[in-house]
């Protein structure tokens, strides 16, 4: 036998022993698959998707408009099947010549940026029709007339899901990167992205959450979240995490800032670069943080209330206590902010001062119109959340995670499952994404309360939001406060925001408008002179003219927040170091609540 013979021989049987292992591979991992989904819990098909009377309408509303305007349907429908039959004679010369002839300039879309798009006829063939179709679905949606405003607004939101969901890029057989990929690793990025799709699986029970990062990565208390400070109080809601000075003297007055209990704290502390946390101990302040429960079945009848008692009144008695004050100066990020709100219209009513001034970072207060969320507050989704928080007891983090990823599917759903599932990649060690994929589950009374009274039903702003047998209403926060909003947030609109603020009963305004969206915006340190932000005095003003009117400023928010703090702190003290006989350490921070996992 020749020496060529024989390495083919070899080539081969080194071919024919690799193909064993990933078909081993295979069998195990399908063994895994099938065994995760046979113990997937069902849930809530509402859930899932609209009520199909959304659809009912839409088809009611179209077929009413053809019958009224047949020209109109036949002149979409015309121009679809003129644009398909071009696709498919470009396709077949195409194919006959060799060569892609005639290329039109193609729409910046990163989902298509291998040149086999273009250059590929089979490729090509299938972006355009792609393209075509959902022109096609958009352009019907866009022609329902008879519909109003809210239920057009769904419909579109849907629809788009549905577009997105159909790209090309999402089945291997239409994806060439995904195909390349798997003949340059004879397969191995499949074997690799079947690993990653089972792992997702269990470690959700079944249900699909793409993992964004990568979690070996990171340690929490260990490359993040590493200000020093100690866990000063705990209850079944709260640790409270007093930090380590920074400098030799501080501000008579305290900071208690609440963070999301959507979300963990740490996003305020991801790394010493980028955190607030260390930044405002660096200043000069004592400065608590409460790290919420990850809420369990324990956890199910916890509301609204229970949050305002047990966790920011009773943290607002603790830091008093500890640092020997009547007052403090409070903060609140996105829903905690929301809260925050409303405890201030109690502390009020009941004549309590112990809030000195107020920070709202990206809070909504006055829920009139739903933004982006449109989609999901209307009563069949909030039906559906309901019933399954009655099986639960709890809003599970990835019901939550879910909805706010398909808000931008293409970038959190779609894309990361490609690169994970198809491609066979590992999720890139990213921080920010490992902190957004570390969710946290709610309480169900407090999830009910919120989605009725506050976003539905906008009680807080209209005939006052029951609450501890008090009435409370968006006019009685009347401390002084600054607003932090974000130009492009999608979760909490700026303009949502200001609104809310327009109503509240303070006399001393500060509005502030960050360049970038709901977490870029607010961590946003000086060091990086990244965004700017917008400032304007005047807030009479409808929100239009405030921000044509308003001036812009160069870097971070941040100095113009501790200026205007500062004013609101009081003298200077020797520096408070954490922990004493009454308030001992009970544990270095981040403390324990912030390690527990959703699905743990």
């Amino acid at each position: 036998m020749t020496t060529s013979e024989d390495q083919a021989q070899e080539l081969s049987a080194e071919h024919l022993e690799r193909l064993k292992e990933n078909l081993n591979k295979v069998e195990e991992l399908s063994k895994r698959l099938v065994e995760v989904m046979a113990g997937k819990k069902a849930h809530s098909p509402a859930l899932d998707g609209p009520n199909q009377e959304l659809f009912a309408k839409a088809a009611t509303a179209y077929m009413a408009e053809a019958w009224q305007n047949p020209a109109k349907l036949l002149e979409h429908q015309i121009a679809y099947w003129s644009k398909s039959v071009m696709n498919f004679a470009e396709a077949q010369q195409a194919l006959t010549t060799g060569e892609v002839e005639g290329a039109a300039p193609v729409a910046k879309d990163k989902r298509f940026a291998n040149p086999l798009w273009e250059t590929n006829p089979y490729f090509r063939f299938v972006r355009q029709q792609y393209q075509t179709n959902a022109d096609a679905i958009s352009e019907a949606v866009a022609s329902v007339d008879d519909m109003d405003a809210k239920d057009k607004q769904r419909l579109h939101f849907f629809s788009q899901q549905i577009i997105n969901m159909m790209s090309p890029t999402n089945f291997l057989a239409t994806n060439p990167d995904a195909l390349e990929k798997a003949v340059e690793t004879e397969g191995q990025s499949l074997i690799k992205g079947l690993e990653n799709l089972v792992s997702d699986l269990e470690a959700n029970d079944g249900e699909m959450v793409v993992r964004l990062a990568d979690d070996s990565a990171f340690e929490v208390g260990g490359n993040i979240a590493t200000t020093p400070g100690e866990v000063v109080y705990r209850n079944r809601l709260m640790e409270l995490i007093q930090y380590k000075p920074a400098t030799e003297t501080v501000h008579e007055t305290p900071i208690v800032l609440f963070p999301p209990w959507i979300n963990k704290f740490y996003i305020l502390d991801l790394k010493a670069q980028n955190s607030l946390i260390k930044w405002v101990t660096e200043q000069g302040y004592t400065l608590f943080v409460v790290s919420w429960a990850n809420a369990n079945a324990s956890h199910a009848e916890i509301g609204m209330g229970d949050y305002i008692e047990e966790g920011y009144l009773t943290a607002i008695e603790q830091v008093k206590d500890i640092c020997k004050v009547k007052q403090v100066n409070a903060v609140g990020y996105c829903i905690a902010g929301t809260t925050l709100s409303l405890t201030l219209s109690l502390l009020k009513q009941r004549g309590d001062k112990s809030i000195k001034s107020a920070t709202f970072f990206t809070t909504l207060t006055d829920f009139g119109e739903q933004g982006e969320f449109t989609p999901f507050l209307q009563n069949d989704f909030v039906n559906g959340i309901e019933d399954q928080i009655g099986k639960d007891g709890v809003l599970k983090a990835w019901v939550i995670g879910r909805t706010m990823s398909f808000l931008r599917s293409n970038d959190l759903i779609y894309g990361p499952a490609i690169r994970s599932y198809m491609m066979g990649e590992t999720p890139p060690a990213f921080d920010l994404l490992y902190w957004n994929g570390d969710g946290a589950n709610l309480p169900g009374r407090m999830a009910v309360e919120y989605l009725r009274g506050l976003c539905q039903s906008n009680d807080f702003v209209t005939d006052g939001f029951e609450l501890l047998g008090h009435k409370l209403h968006i006019r009685d926060v009347d401390v002084p406060l600054m607003s932090i909003t974000c130009e492009t947030d999608h979760i909490a609109a700026w303009k949502d925001c200001y609104r809310g603020v327009q109503q509240m009963g303070s006399r001393s305004k500060t509005f502030v408008v960050s360049e970038s969206g709901h977490i870029a915006g607010i961590v946003n340190p000086p060091s990086k002179k990244k965004y700017g932000h917008y400032t304007n005095p005047d807030m009479q003003l409808d929100a239009d003219s405030w921000m044509k009117d308003a001036d812009f400023h160069e870097g971070s928010w941040w100095p113009l927040w501790e200026a205007w703090l500062r004013k609101r702190s009081g003298k200077q003290i020797p520096a408070r170091e954490p922990g004493d006989s009454n308030h001992p350490s009970l544990c270095p921070a981040p403390g324990t609540y912030v390690l527990a996992k959703a699905t743990d």
